[in-house]
This record gives C-alpha cells, structure tokens and sequence, in this order.
C-alpha cells in the first residue's frame, strides 16, 4: 500500500493513494490551519470506523441479514500532552434493519473486533477500545 501527500498551501495537503481517491487534508483554524479538509487524527478515527464498518457490513450480508440502515458512531480522547495519542476509544454500532437476528449482529461485530479488523488490532496497542451495539428492528 502506497499513499501520497501533495502540499497546497497553509497546512493543507492533498492525500492519495492506492485507489487514487483524492482526500484534503488541513489543520482545524485554532491550530494554524484553514480547516479546508480533514485533520489527519480524524482520518485516523475514521479509518477505524471504516475498517469495521466493512467488516460488519459483509459479515451481516453472508448472514443474510436484511439491514437497511447501518452508522458507525466513533468517539475518542487524547492525551492531553504530546504527541496527544488516542487513549480511549469507543464504538457502538447502529444497525436498523427487518427480523434482524440480535446474536448475528454481536457475532458480526465480535469477528471484525477479533478476528477481521487490522485498523482495531493496530489501535489496541494504543487505546483502550469499548464496543457496543443498537439493533432497531423496522
């Protein structure tokens, strides 16, 4: 996997990669930056989101889980001093859907926390991380 940063101006950046998909990347305006795209620890936050998310998604699908809706929300704090790493991480899991098997989604989400998710094997080293999950029968 490659990636690739290409300096605008200010703090912003443009991100590419492997997939050639185009990401801006700035400081938030308190931080001496334009807020003109994505501050990189929240690309972080969201990569984990969705390397989970994908995870679960198919896992739910080969279960033959008819979801019709799915959000991740992710929430995390940070050291207070530098480098001001990721401390504690949660996650919970909103899946809406029709006859939803409850112990099919806990599953799903077990796997991808276990098993599946590189993104969370990686941050674990770091951050705490807790889980939960919503399952809204339609």
């Amino acid at each position: 996997m490659d990636a690739k940063l290409t300096w605008k101006s200010g703090l912003a950046f443009k991100g590419v990669s492997d997939s050639s998909f185009e990401v801006p990347l700035d400081a938030s305006v308190e931080h001496g930056g334009g807020g003109a795209g994505v501050v990189p620890m929240e690309m972080i936050l969201m990569g984990l989101g969705g390397c989970t998310a994908m995870d679960v998604i198919s896992i739910l699908s080969k279960k033959r889980q008819e979801v019709t809706s799915f959000e991740i929300l992710l929430h995390a704090d940070r050291a207070t001093e530098h480098p001001k790493v990721f401390t504690d991480i949660t996650i919970e899991y909103v899946v809406k859907g029709k006859g939803l098997d409850t112990d099919a989604v806990a599953r799903a989400v077990e796997l991808s926390e276990n098993k599946y998710c590189p993104g969370m094997a990686m941050l674990r080293k770091a951050a705490k991380i807790k889980t939960a999950f919503r399952v809204e029968q339609e």
